[in-house]
């Protein structure tokens, strides 16, 4: 079994209003992995995500093309140690920032 990392994403373009969030959790359930995504105020979208490397990785590459009418212009990547918060992946609102 491969070892659970934790990926932060910070991701900047035309992702809000798009169904980015909702999109990106679709394909972060469907690979199994934890986490959330929310809304920024300067109109990113923040996202954290747990799983298998791998995984991780077929999340980022979805994030890099997002939803149709998302236009993705840059994402800041960080990798870390995973949390045990996480049980499954949701959607943040706002409030908390």
């Amino acid at each position: 079994m491969q070892e659970t990392e934790q990926m932060h994403l910070h991701i900047r373009g035309r992702v809000q209003g798009v169904f980015y969030r909702a999109s990106a959790r679709q394909e972060a359930v469907r690979l199994g992995l934890t986490g959330w995504a929310r809304n920024c105020p300067d109109g990113s979208v923040e996202l954290v995500a747990q799983g298998p490397h791998p995984l991780c990785e077929e999340l980022l590459r979805f994030c890099h093309e997002g939803p149709p009418g998302a236009r993705v212009d840059e994402i800041d990547v960080s990798w870390g140690e995973p949390s045990t918060e996480y049980v499954d992946f949701t959607i943040r609102y706002r409030g908390g920032w």
